[in-house]
């Protein structure tokens, strides 16, 4: 990241505001996404992760897109925390292939403490290896993030997913304050905050001016920030949900540029069915790292190959991000 004041952002966005930012003319929006992006960060450089299940299916959950739901019938299989040796062998293996960060994700509702103590050694050991560390594991108890902080983890995932009025069309299991306390519990701990949210879910321009509200008007704006499309399962509530328009989606990308500046936008799910064209206009408008690899949790992503040769084309490299 360039040399900036980290307090020049905003945290006093109103909807009104941000519908007017969303609709204006495509061309203007892309100009002054890019110029606030220039201003931070180097256009050309995309930071890589890549995200490992470490614990598939069988959530509580009942998050209308999640294929990991105990309340859907989808062609997940319920599985046990992986064993140590076979995280660090993924680790390894995404490293080697130009990751700087590791992810890991559990389909839990909240950790118990036996699994966390196990969680706590991956960090630690994942870390250990020079890479960042995140994780995705469900609410978190204020002393669970503390202990998170302790074995080294540098990020936590827990995504607000829509705007606090839409959320409840889509989940019922889990409240939006909820999701908010467990952020508050990972900044306390002093644990970078990865937010985000996810575009496709039937929801319009004043829900989508809502997500980035509520992460762009935190005291602290989330370090990481991933804009996920909707990945449609055969057997959840959203498998029949309406294509996402291309253009809709970059505008989000660019409202989420503007408004969060110091923040890596992250472009997450849902790359497999993004042309190239389309991510690259979502890099224009100001995303500066994806998700790498072959697997999104348990859905496709982009093939390696794949993401090398666009990142050819455009001129683009890897790099990395404090």
């Amino acid at each position: 990241m360039k040399q900036a004041n980290k307090k020049a952002f905003r945290n006093d966005w109103t909807q009104s505001e941000v519908v007017s930012l969303m609709t204006k003319p495509f061309n203007d929006l892309i100009f002054e996404a890019q110029e606030v992006h220039r201003t931070y960060f180097d256009p050309n450089i995309i930071q890589l992760s890549t995200l490992m299940n470490i614990k598939t299916g069988g959530c509580p959950e009942d998050c209308a897109y999640c294929p990991q739901s105990a309340h859907y019938n989808t062609d997940i299989n319920p599985g046990k925390l992986l064993a140590l040796e076979s995280v660090l062998a993924q680790a390894r293996a995404a490293q080697e292939k130009g990751a700087t960060r590791f992810c890991m994700g559990a389909a839990w509702r909240q950790p118990k403490q036996r699994d966390l103590e196990t969680v706590m050694a991956m960090v630690a050991a994942v870390k250990n290896m020079g890479l960042q560390t995140c994780v995705t594991l469900g609410m978190l108890q204020e002393s669970q993030a503390q202990d998170l902080k302790s074995a080294g983890l540098d990020y936590y995932n827990h995504n607000l997913d829509s705007s606090p009025e839409f959320y409840s069309k889509i989940i019922s299991t889990r409240d939006y304050q909820e999701r908010l306390d467990t952020l508050a519990f990972v900044r306390k701990a002093g644990i970078n905050v990865c937010c985000g949210g996810i575009i496709g879910m039937g929801e319009g321009v004043r829900d989508r001016a809502g997500l980035l509200i509520s992460l762009a008007n935190m005291d602290v704006q989330p370090e990481s920030v991933p804009i996920n499309s909707l990945v449609r399962v055969a057997g959840t509530p959203l498998d029949k949900a309406e294509d996402i328009d291309p253009v809709e989606f970059v505008r989000v990308i660019a409202c989420a540029r503007i408004m969060m500046p110091t923040s890596n936008i992250r472009l997450s799910a849902g790359r497999s069915a993004m042309s190239e064209e389309m991510q690259a206009l979502c890099f224009l408008a100001g995303a500066n790292s994806i998700f790498y690899g072959e697997k999104l949790l348990t859905t496709d992503n982009p093939q390696l190959e794949a993401d090398q040769k666009l990142f050819a084309r455009l001129g683009i490299q890897s790099g990395h991000y404090q």
